[in-house]
């Protein structure tokens, strides 16, 4: 078994959501995963994280996702429809690069499958598959679930789930030059995704995932050191061309985290979830993120998703005590 701890904020919902993602990830591609949070130091917590082999489990997940292509799956029978024209195209409270590219979505690969999460397939909302060869194949569907929980999907509009997760994992390019057409070369990076990161620097990515910073065009809307809202006087960073910084792990795990777990919604846009103090293994931690396992020791936070245009936003917690 290897253990190893990393740098977190609690009042980040999605940093929290987010350590979980790395339990889930860690118990698939390593097995007997379990992880905790140790806040005896108010100044310095620490998410624990520790599985079989002994690699630090956190540098294994950050490495399998860099290294990973996301490919869409529907349901069989599953068509894209053809792609809208004219001022259909985008939403002006989308993100310009996260706005509808109808080609890229066309054109990416799409897995069919007899069993889906929802009723029918929603070209903007369809899951995302990763993995396989001599890796495990993981499906991230949280934002499409058909039970009888919330899906907690925040991200709305001409934005796909597609197409936010490869920004999240690959970064976005420009369209390509002619000249760059022609010699077969991508565009020019626009915004970097976990793998640039990676390969830019990959220690400081292991040793402190979270903040590790990147201008992004758009996400999934669980960081709030990324989230902007009406309340900005008028100031929207597409029409300035203005990219936000946040942390596209964040981003990414806490999708992964929130596949088997939700947070505690239990008023309107006013959500809660939980941080638990001992180590725990993934099918318990899901519990204690909702703040429903009692007997271990329990921070609890709340927060209020806003709003920015169509879509809601993760905001920064405040802690509740209890007397």
């Amino acid at each position: 078994m290897s253990a190893h701890s990393i740098p977190v904020e609690l009042l980040n919902p999605g940093q929290v959501f987010a350590c979980l993602g790395f339990l889930e990830a860690a118990d698939v591609l390593l097995g007997d995963a379990e992880g905790g949070f140790d806040w005896s130091d108010a100044g310095n917590v620490r998410f624990s994280l520790r599985a079989e082999g002994e690699r630090n489990p956190f540098e294994t997940v950050l490495e399998f996702l860099a290294d990973t292509e996301p490919k869409r799956w529907g349901p069989i029978g599953y068509k894209d429809p053809p792609p809208k024209k004219g001022k259909g195209d985008t939403d002006e409270d989308d993100e310009s690069e996260e706005a509808v590219d109808s080609a890229t979505t066309l054109n990416s690969d799409l897995d069919l499958s007899p069993t889906f999460p929802a009723k029918e397939g929603d070209r903007m909302a369809l899951p995302i598959r990763f993995g396989g060869g001599n890796r495990p194949v993981v499906a991230l569907e949280h934002w499409v679930d058909g039970s009888s929980r919330g899906s907690f999907k925040l991200y709305a509009g001409n934005r796909s789930a597609d197409r936010i997760a490869r920004a999240m994992l690959n970064g976005v390019r420009k369209k390509a030059t002619a000249k760059q057409t022609t010699s077969g070369q991508p565009g020019n990076l626009k915004t970097r995704g976990l793998a640039q990161l990676w390969e830019l620097d990959r220690a400081a990515l292991i040793d402190a995932p979270f903040d590790v910073l990147t201008p992004m065009g758009g996400s999934f809307n669980f960081d709030p050191r990324g989230a902007w809202t009406a309340l900005d006087a008028g100031y929207s960073p597409n029409e300035h061309k203005h990219a936000i910084q946040a942390s596209p792990v964040v981003e990414f795990l806490a999708a992964w985290g929130l596949e088997h777990a939700r947070p505690d919604e239990f008023d309107v846009r006013q959500v809660r979830y939980a941080a638990w103090g001992v180590s725990l293994q993934p099918m318990l931690a899901r519990a204690a993120l909702a703040g429903g396992l009692t007997t271990v020791p329990l921070k609890q936070f709340r927060f209020e998703l806003d709003l920015s245009g169509k879509n809601k936003v993760v905001t920064f917690a405040q802690e509740e005590l209890h007397t």
